[in-house]
């Protein structure tokens, strides 16, 4: 029995902390698309593969968070002649990873956010395919354009499955990590609810979680976590203005969360400033520079 499990016909998935999607191109083949976060989760992958007698095409990376692409390099040691494509901006990080913690502390990044869930090991990527149907090593599929979790990323259909990568969280996961991750919370909830209105998907597979047939109730759950995480900055925002760093540390209280390393500080932080980008947006806090602090405020 192979280690993949079956979505649809020639749609294929790896269960794991990050799921990994095989497609069969009909002729021996299949494309790969996320390969999870390191070597394990790649050994995994090829061993599924072998076991359903394919060989690897080419690998599709839905974005370039490293627990997408750490698998990439492993992959590409046993097949050189791979090509990795990822969409605009997101390609340059999967080829040069140290730009992923750089952007969540700002300068080089210490140590302690040199781990492999934040800097993957280099693997040369190229630009996917624009929106729209493409043909990526040897396999027709739709990329969908979902960014908002990361500047830019794709969702990839085939037929009635929807791999929604990191566009949606299973409910698992979002229990897990109430500080749902988005670079631009605005265009997370876009992006889920334009899923949402997505027509004949008989199952969706989230980036973190098990396979989902309604589609409408998944959205459903990203979207109140989402507003849950907005609203939680703007009451933080509301005890008093603030720098964020401050602003997380009343968010997590709200929340519940507890944070007990520097990767996990840098990430709610970005979670944290992307849904103030948002109220800064609506007009519901300000902005200003006091103290050389930069701080947000209640608008009245």
């Amino acid at each position: 029995m192979s280690s993949l499990s079956p979505l649809g016909p020639g749609v294929h998935f790896l269960p794991g902390a990050v799921n990994s999607l095989v497609l069969e191109d009909g002729r021996g083949g299949a494309l790969l698309v996320d390969t999870g976060l390191d070597d394990g989760h790649a050994r995994k992958l090829l061993r599924g593969l072998t076991e359903l007698n394919l060989t690897p095409t080419g690998i599709l990376n839905t974005h370039s968070h490293a627990d997408h692409h750490g698998g990439n390099a492993f992959i590409l040691k046993r097949f050189p002649e791979l090509k990795v494509f990822a969409p605009p901006l997101e390609d340059a990080i999967i080829t040069h990873p140290i730009l992923e913690p750089i952007g969540l502390f700002g300068a080089r990044p210490p140590r302690e956010l040199q781990s492999k869930f934040l800097l993957a090991p280099p693997s040369p990527a190229r630009l996917a395919p624009e929106p729209g149907v493409a043909r990526i090593g040897g396999v027709s599929l739709e990329l969908i354009e979902v960014a908002g979790h990361a500047s830019l990323m794709y969702a990839v259909r085939v037929g009635g499955v929807l791999y929604a990568a990191d566009a949606l969280f299973g409910p698992e996961a979002l229990a897990k990590h109430p500080l749902v991750f988005c670079q631009d919370s605005a265009l997370q909830k876009e992006a889920a609810a334009r899923l949402s209105a997505l027509e004949g998907v008989e199952v969706t597979l989230p980036g973190h979680g098990d396979p989902a047939k309604d589609l409408p109730g998944l959205v459903a759950a990203n979207l109140s976590a989402l507003e849950r995480v907005t609203d939680a900055v703007r009451a933080a925002v509301h005890l008093g203005e603030a720098g964020v760093d401050d602003l997380l540390a009343r968010v997590c209280d709200g929340l519940g969360v507890t944070m007990s390393n520097a990767g996990a500080v840098v990430l709610n932080r970005a979670v944290v400033s992307a849904h103030l980008t948002e109220l800064l947006e609506r007009g519901e806090v300000g902005l200003r520079v006091t103290g050389n602090r930069l701080v947000f405020f209640p608008e009245a």
